[in-house]
């Protein structure tokens, strides 16, 4: 687990990640900014590119997640600080636990993202298993289902995550 930085840094990144939120909006982006700010000090940021790229993934902090991940030329984010200027929605939140970001700053809530217009609250109730209806998920077990997971644990060169 990183140590948390201090409170001057906090503010400052979370700063940027606002700034680079309301410059997107102000473009014609969505209102969302984040950071990625890896172990070794470098600062890698993102902004909200879902309709310019008509990208559903493409949020602030998975586009700053695909940024710190490509400079590092690893997946692995381990000892990294994502801030964001506004609360992770679920997709971001387990595109920062895949990338292994050890903490999260975030300043704005996702009451404040609803009251704009962006209400991911069918999400957390879809997730807390009450909305299941959203987006049915069935298994259909096939006889070649595990073929996938034979050829990983077959292959002796897989790079393991």
């Amino acid at each position: 687990m990183v140590t948390p930085p201090p409170a001057p840094d906090i503010n400052r990144f979370l700063d940027q990640a606002i700034q680079l939120a309301a410059g997107s909006a102000a473009d014609g982006g969505g209102p969302f900014g984040a950071l990625v700010v890896t172990a070794d000090g470098r600062v890698h940021s993102g902004v909200n590119r879902v309709a310019r790229d008509n990208d559903p993934t493409a949020h602030a902090e998975v586009v700053a997640i695909r940024t710190a991940s490509a400079a590092a030329a690893n997946f692995d984010l381990s000892g990294s600080v994502l801030y964001a200027s506004c609360e992770p929605c679920p997709l971001c939140l387990a595109a920062a636990l895949w990338a292994r970001v050890d903490l999260v700053y975030f300043a704005a809530d996702r009451h404040a993202a609803a009251a704009a217009g962006f209400d991911d609250a069918l999400f957390y109730e879809y997730f807390n298993g009450t909305r299941p209806e959203l987006m049915p998920v069935r298994q259909a077990a096939v006889p070649a289902s595990d073929v996938p997971f034979q050829a990983w644990r077959e292959n002796p060169d897989r790079i393991e995550y």
